[in-house]
């Protein structure tokens, strides 16, 4: 399980997160929603090491790792996609899947290799092995940073607005990679999301984000998006 506990985290002497309390079940999907600004990408900067812990704890796989690197916490399971993606665009799309390997050091399955899965989660990846990533399109370069964020054989994922810029077609093969991804290898998603059909079709349940706090959760099977669209409005 990956638990959040009152966690809190500021720029400065701005704080951003208030008293944050989340928790993710293996092979579970979370989506975590509100409005630009909310304190969303900091708390997955903070999850993932990436930002500082002011107070509160996270709770990785039952150990606490708020004090530990942003690598630490990679090689425990960790696995994140920002907004934007974060790929080299100088390497090819092979170069930047084995920029996910490193994670795997220390493990048993550690190897030199992509695995197989990921050209078979996205064919398009093997087709274009040795494009430079810059030149692909926005949803192409969305399967190639998930891609090598799955090289790392996370047990968590997160993904930070995964469908912004990219076109229907490629979101439905990004969401029928990750509903394989939950089945098959088990691996629990946590996704910060605006398009609440595609947020709601693939996640178990939601959390509701305003001025740094988490102010609602609940079941997605059981919550109609017209009730928490309200918090995305401007």
């Amino acid at each position: 399980m990956l638990k959040l506990e009152n966690v809190s985290a500021a720029y400065g002497q701005s704080q951003v997160l208030w008293d944050v309390n989340l928790e993710i079940k293996d092979a579970e999907a979370v989506t975590l929603i509100g409005r630009n600004g909310v304190g969303k990408t900091t708390l997955l900067r903070t999850i993932t090491g990436l930002h500082p812990v002011s107070s509160g704890g996270v709770r990785l796989n039952g150990e606490q790792v708020e004090k530990e690197p942003a690598f630490t916490r990679a090689r425990a399971g960790l696995a994140y996609v920002p907004q934007g993606r974060g790929l080299f665009s100088h390497l090819t799309v092979h170069e930047n899947l084995l920029m996910g390997l490193p994670a795997l050091s220390g493990r048993e399955t550690a190897t030199r290799e992509i695995p197989a899965l990921i050209y078979d989660l996205f064919p398009i990846l093997h087709d274009m092995a040795g494009r430079k990533a810059g030149n692909l399109s926005g949803g192409q370069q969305q399967q190639v940073a998930i891609g090598r964020a799955l090289v790392t054989q996370p047990r968590y994922l997160l993904l930070d607005e995964p469908t912004e810029g990219i076109q229907p077609s490629i979101v439905q093969d990004i969401e029928r990679a990750l509903i394989r991804v939950r089945q098959e290898l088990r691996v629990a998603v946590l996704l910060v999301e605006q398009y609440l059909d595609f947020a709601w079709a693939f996640a178990d349940r939601y959390y509701v984000m305003q001025k740094g706090r988490v102010v609602e959760t609940g079941l997605t099977a059981e919550t109609p998006t017209s009730e928490v669209q309200r918090y995305l409005g401007v």
